[in-house]
Formats: C-alpha cells, structure tokens, sequence
C-alpha cells in the first residue's frame, strides 16, 4: 500500500508519509527515531509505508515528540481513509453493476415503491441495495446466502442465483417486520386444514391464511414473480418464527395452491431451503406428496378417476364433495394426463388466475 492517494482530483497523504519527512529531516536513521518515539523499528517502517493506520498512541507520542497536537495526526488518517474508502466505493459500485445487469429494476418501482430513477442506474443500484437491506449487490452472487440451495443449484447461472437470492431477502425481510409468536407445529397443522376450506374463497382466502399461519407463528410471504428467478418458494427458521415465501410464477389457483402446500410441508418436515422449479430431490419428493395427498384425499381421487367422466359437471361435483376449488381438481387430471395439459374452453372455466399486489 502505498502512503498517499490520488483519486478523482483528490490526494490524500498518509501520516506515515509526513513521518518519512520528520525522520529524513532529523537526520536519524529510522531505528533511532523509532527508540525516541518510543516504538519498534519494524512499527516505523510499516507506518511510513502506510501498511498500518496510526493508532492513538503513535499519535500521542508524535504529538509530545515535536509539538503538534494529537488531533493534528488523527485528522490525517481520517482524510486518507475518506479517500481510500471514497475510491473502494466506487469499484465496489464498478462490481455492483455487473450483478445490477441480471435485475430489472422495474419489478422494485412496480411492486415496492421505489422511485423511477430512469436511466440513473447507480441510484437505482443504491435504492435496490437500501430496499434489501444489504452492503453490496455482490452478496446476491452468493449461493446459499440467506437460505440453502438444494443441489440443483449446481445447474443455475448467475441470473437464477441473483434473483433467487432478491426474493429470499425481500421475504426475510418482511419476516422480521412481522411480529408472530413462536413457531408451533401443532397450531400450523390446524392452520393448513383451515386453509384448505378456503380454496374457492378467492377474493379472501389469502388474508384470512396469512392470519391463521401468524397465529402459529409462520409468516406467509407471497411475492410477485421475478422474472430469471426460477423458485416457486422458500422456507427458513428466522429466530422463534418461521418464513414461508411463495411467489405467483405459478398463477392459477391450483398450482398456487399446490406450492404453497409444498412450502408447508418442508417446515413440517423441519426442511428450510429454496424450492427451484425443475428439482427431483427426496425432501421435494416428500413435499410434493404432502401437498398433493392433502389437496385431494388418494382414495377419493382413485373413487373419481375410476369412473372415468371428466366434464365439467363431473369435476365440479367431485370437488364440492371433497371441498375443494374444481380448479385443483381439473389442474390434477391435466398432471395425470386425463384431460389436455394445454389451456381449453373447460380449462377457462374451471381455473382460477391470482395475481398479487404488494402495494
């Protein structure tokens, strides 16, 4: 390191700089200097090298060694340590827009609030940054940052680890702004079963299940889709509550349904990571299974699909019989390929499309 800086039109002089001077003008060689000023040679050396900040002592003994006072010295460092983190300011700022490139912007001014800043993309790098809460958007290259990725994550690219990582944090956060007692396993069970007598409710089912899952201490985050993300949910222990995030990348009902089903089945099985879409693990193999067996009941379903009738009338009384949304029916035969995965006139009438609003 060196003992001054030179940046943006600035230059900064380390105090090891003018030391070099005193020493020089002394006429002493820097072991004797460093006897007199009541310190090691070696401390000298890496001070005037500026390889060492001047401590309060150094400071203090320089002070009654020649007559300056003590604020003189410190007030140096200070003016070479603005300088110096003035200047890794801005390379960090340099490495921030190469993340900043993976993120839209929009989906922030969109849904959170944050103000437009069109085309001013180191304020829009700052607001991003200040909105989640963290240092530097570099962190967002992390993986396994907040939450853990599962080893699917071997196959992502840099885009899918950034955004997935956003939406973890956007959700933690809103974890800790929510005060909810200690998680209880027991009363998040009795929450699930009440929610699922809610699946045609769908104007209100969602604020009347947030309040039932808070009760037992899970605090259910539902977040806009964002785009490279590649998640459907996520699960984490933060402190005695428990987050339980899932976005609307999977906007009909059923498919709603069924991950935020699966995202509750990991916190019952004690599992807390990023559920990617895509993955073929055994804990999503059993989070899987819990939300589709609870969303409709195995013998009923295997009643139903015997009779093999599978038009609208037929499908609506099955779901009325199980209390259930029609829709998780039809979007159960689409999986199991009994009626057309694509979109058709029965698909239109029976299933449902959410779309979340944060403000």
């Amino acid at each position: 390191m060196s003992n001054y800086i030179e940046y943006n039109d600035k230059v900064a002089f380390h105090p090891g700089y003018y030391i070099k001077e005193l020493v020089e003008e002394s006429g002493m060689t820097q072991e004797d200097f460093a006897k007199r000023l009541d310190t090691t040679p070696k401390n000298l050396s890496v001070l005037i090298k500026g390889e060492q900040s001047l401590s309060l002592d150094i400071a203090m003994k320089l002070s009654r060694m020649i007559g300056t006072s003590v604020n003189y010295w410190l007030n140096l460092q200070m003016t070479y340590d603005a300088l110096v983190a003035e200047f890794k300011s801005a390379e960090v700022m340099k490495q921030e827009r190469e993340v900043f490139k993976y993120i839209d912007y929009g989906y922030f001014k969109n849904n959170f609030g944050l103000p437009n800043l069109s085309r001013k993309i180191n304020e829009q790098i700052k607001a991003v940054r200040e909105f989640l809460g963290i240092s530097t958007l570099q962190v967002l290259t992390e993986k396994n940052l907040a939450v853990s990725f599962r080893s699917y994550a071997e196959n992502l690219s840099v885009s899918n680890i950034v955004n997935a990582n956003v939406m973890v944090q956007i959700a933690i956060n809103k974890t800790l702004q929510t005060e909810a007692p200690k998680y209880d396993g027991k009363k998040f069970s009795d929450a699930i079963s009440e929610a699922l007598t809610l699946t045609s409710d769908h104007q209100n089912f969602l604020p009347r299940i947030k309040e039932s899952f808070k009760q037992a201490g899970v605090v259910l985050v539902v977040l806009p889709n964002l785009k490279n993300s590649g998640i459907n949910g996520a699960t984490k222990k933060v402190g005695k509550k428990m987050m339980l995030m899932v976005n609307d990348r999977r906007y009909y009902a059923d498919t709603f349904w069924f991950s935020l089903l699966h995202e509750a089945g990991h916190i019952i099985h004690g599992d807390f990571q990023i559920t990617f879409s895509g993955e073929n693990e055994k804990a999503e193999d059993i989070a899987d299974s819990y939300a589709r067996d609870l969303l409709i009941p195995p013998e009923s379903y295997e009643t139903f699909k015997a009779e093999n009738s599978f038009d609208e009338d037929s499908i609506r009384r099955f779901a009325a019989s199980i209390n259930r949304d029609p829709g998780i029916v039809y979007g159960r035969l689409q999986k199991d390929q009994k009626v057309p995965f694509h979109e058709t006139a029965l698909s239109k009438k029976l299933r449902h499309k959410y779309k979340i609003v944060t403000m």
